[in-house]
C-alpha cells in the first residue's frame, strides 16, 4: 500500500475507528540486530495487529536504508515511520518521519538545530513530516542521556502537562511521553491522565511497557498510542501470543473509555 503523504490521515482514521493503537519500535542498531531480523520482527508485530512500524533509536546508525527498505518489502500493509535519533536517521524509503523536538532538553541542538539540519533532506526525500513534541520522563534512559533532557520527575506530572499544552499551542500534531527504552516500569497512569486532561492532541506513551495490565491502564488513563520496542526485541517469537493480547487489550480499553465518555 502507498502511504506517501497519507500517514497522519491514516493515524487519525485508525484512532477514530479503534480508539487507541499499538506501534512497534525497531532500533536498527547493527550491534543488536541485522536487516533480516529487523524485518522478521516487523512482520511478527504486523501479524499481531500493530498499526505502524517505527524505525529509529538514540544510537541507531549505519543500516537504516536497508532496514526500512526491507521492512517495507515484508510489511507493505502498514506504514513505516522514522523515529530519528539524529540527522543520520533519515531515509527516503520511509513513509513518514516523526519530525520531533525534545522540548525538555537543555541543549538547543535537540530542540531545533538537528531539525534545521534535517529539514531540507526530508523535503528532498519527499517524506511526510509529522511534528511531534517529545517529552522525557525519569528515568529517561539512553534517549534522556544523549538528548541532555531535564527529565521530568514522576511525581511532577503537571510539569509534563504544561510542556504538552505549550507544544499544542505552538502547533505540534502529536505529543510523546517517553520514560526511556527498557525502563524498569512505564510512566504511571496518573501521570498520563494529568497530561491527557491538559491537551487535545493525540498522546503517545512509550518506555517500560511489558505487561497487558500496564498497557490497559495507560490507555484507560488517556493514551492514544502505546509504543513497544525493547519488549518485542527481547522476546521475539515468544512474544507473539503476549503481543496479540496486549494489542487486543488496548482496543478493549479504548472501547471502555469511549463508553464512559
Amino acid at each position: 500500500m502507498d502511504f506517501k503523504g497519507k500517514v497522519m490521515r491514516y493515524i487519525e482514521e485508525r484512532l477514530s475507528e479503534d480508539g487507541a493503537l499499538h506501534f512497534t519500535l525497531i532500533d536498527p542498531d547493527p550491534l543488536k540486530m541485522n536487516v533480516e531480523s529487523s524485518a522478521k520482527l516487523a512482520r511478527i508485530a504486523a501479524d499481531c495487529g500493530t498499526a505502524a512500524i517505527m524505525v529509529g533509536g538514540s544510537t541507531a546508525f549505519g543500516i537504516i536504508d536497508d532496514v526500512v527498505k526491507t521492512i517495507k518489502e515484508h510489511v507493505p500493509e502498514i506504514p513505516v515511520i522514522l523515529f530519528p535519533g539524529n540527522v543520520n536517521g533519515i531515509t527516503r524509503f520511509s513513509d513518514a518521519v516523526f519530525f520531533m523536538s525534545l522540548i525538555n532538553s537543555s541543549d538547543t541542538y535537540w530542540i531545533i538545530e538537528a531539525q534545521m539540519l534535517a529539514a531540507f533532506n526530508i523535503k528532498m526525500c519527499r517524506i511526510e513530516p509529522i511534528s511531534l513534541a517529545y517529552i522525557i520522563v525519569e528515568p529517561g534512559g539512553t534517549a534522556g542521556y544523549i538528548g541532555h533532557a531535564r527529565v521530568i520527575p514522576r511525581n511532577k506530572p503537571k510539569i509534563a502537562a504544561a510542556f504538552a499544552l505549550a507544544a499544542e499551542y505552538i502547533g505540534y500534531k502529536m505529543i510523546y511521553l517517553e520514560s526511556g527504552s527498557g525502563a524498569e516500569s512505564p510512566i504511571p497512569p496518573y501521570f498520563v491522565r494529568t497530561v491527557r486532561e491538559a491537551i487535545t492532541r493525540p498522546l503517545i506513551v512509550g518506555g517500560g511497557i511489558r505487561e497487558i495490565e500496564q498497557a490497559i491502564e495507560i490507555v484507560k488513563s488517556g493514551a492514544d498510542i502505546i509504543v513497544q520496542g525493547t519488549f518485542i526485541e527481547r522476546e521475539k517469537e515468544k512474544s507473539i501470543r503476549k503481543l496479540k493480547k496486549i494489542i487486543e487489550g488496548i482496543k478493549n480499553a479504548a472501547h471502555e473509555r469511549k463508553i464512559k465518555k
